[in-house]
């Protein structure tokens, strides 16, 4: 069944090719860059992944699913607004599919960001503020703050607050007015396949036509991890993961998964890639895929071998999900990849 499922093309971490040397990666030489070694991944991946898909989550989108086909039944379901538009994403047993919101949408989901956080940080310090002054001149505290609210202030905090607001109306009240699809998606790399795609949206696409969409895509093999550091504005340095292939130019930067920072979150994510895409060992034991383990057929394999809990994440107490997360935390911090070999030197000479 495994033979039919997978593709030729689907990455074995037991069953890699021999492959020509490398060639000089030019744009590698821009970066302060160190390479990540193949192979001997540990379980890990970035807390965030767990933080997404709490089990509280999962119990809502599970209650929420049952509740739609009940009234799909019944013949009495209203789709929600935008439940049918594709946005291009898509994260399951098959495929990773990455795409960004589209600008205008981004636009509102920043000036809500910006307004909030602006407010929140603005106004302790603006009434701190205001008692250090107050306490320092003789002028009573109602005309004080009579002249600092209609002056100072009203523009201190009454700018962010005004982005808060509108930016918190647009986006729960006006859904017609920011919720918008881009493009199109950005990166795949694809469990079933074993390829890695790169959309291609400037015209530099091997096999981008008549104006439509270019698809770079390699074998997942192919490519190496790299840890690009450049500094932030106070000189320190920030780390984010790329992976680039050894023949062509193919490089997608991950930057929007992993914040940039530490490079320790940087290795956990490289280990997840190569999990989730290894079909001789079943999808990472994280909440995301639990709905989809038995739609792959290693992973359903292996559930019944171990005998897993199939309702593991989505029935676990609140407690327990605190000690999965305590636990991941400290496999990143204690990761190993830069004492590993490169196992992938086995199969490709390095000249880079």
């Amino acid at each position: 069944m495994n033979s039919f499922y997978y593709a030729a093309t689907a990455y074995r971490s037991d069953r890699i090719p021999k492959q020509p040397p490398s060639a000089e990666r030019s744009w590698i030489r821009r970066f302060a860059k160190v390479r990540l070694p193949w192979g001997m991944t540990q379980e890990a991946a970035p807390d965030d992944f767990l933080l997404r898909r709490k089990p509280s989550s999962l119990r809502f989108q599970e209650e929420m699913n049952k509740e739609r086909e009940e009234k799909q039944a019944l013949g009495t379901y209203v789709p929600a607004p935008y439940e049918h538009v594709d946005f291009h994403d898509k994260h399951d047993h098959e495929r990773f599919r990455f795409a960004l919101w589209s600008k205008r949408s981004q636009f509102w989901v920043y000036l809500l960001i910006f307004g909030k956080g602006s407010f929140l940080f603005l106004l302790p310090l603006s009434l701190f503020a205001f008692t250090v002054v107050g306490l320092s001149l003789e002028e009573s505290w109602s005309d004080l703050a009579e002249d600092l609210i209609l002056g100072f202030y009203s523009w201190l905090l009454g700018i962010p607050l005004l982005f808060w607001a509108i930016g918190s109306l647009v986006i729960n009240k006006l859904p017609h007015l920011w919720v918008k699809p881009s493009r199109g998606p950005i990166w795949e790399i694809n469990r079933r396949t074993g390829l890695v795609t790169l959309f291609d949206y400037d015209n530099h696409g091997e096999y981008k036509k008549n104006g439509t969409i270019g698809e770079l895509t390699a074998p997942f093999y192919e490519f190496d991890a790299y840890i690009a550091t450049t500094p932030d504005r106070q000189g320190l340095p920030m780390n984010a993961l790329y992976i680039a292939h050894r023949y062509r130019d193919i490089v997608i930067n991950f930057g929007a998964l992993v914040p940039p920072g530490a490079g320790e979150l940087c290795c956990a994510l490289w280990d997840f890639l190569q999990n989730y895409m290894d079909t001789s060992r079943p999808l990472p034991d994280l909440p995301r895929y639990e709905e989809f383990r038995h739609l792959d057929p290693v992973t359903a394999q292996y559930d019944r071998e171990v005998g897993r809990n199939p309702r593991l994440w989505i029935d676990m107490d609140d407690e327990t999900y605190e000690g999965a997360l305590y636990h991941m935390r400290g496999q990143i911090d204690q990761i190993d990849t830069f004492r590993r070999p490169n196992l992938m030197a086995r199969y490709v000479e390095y000249v880079d």
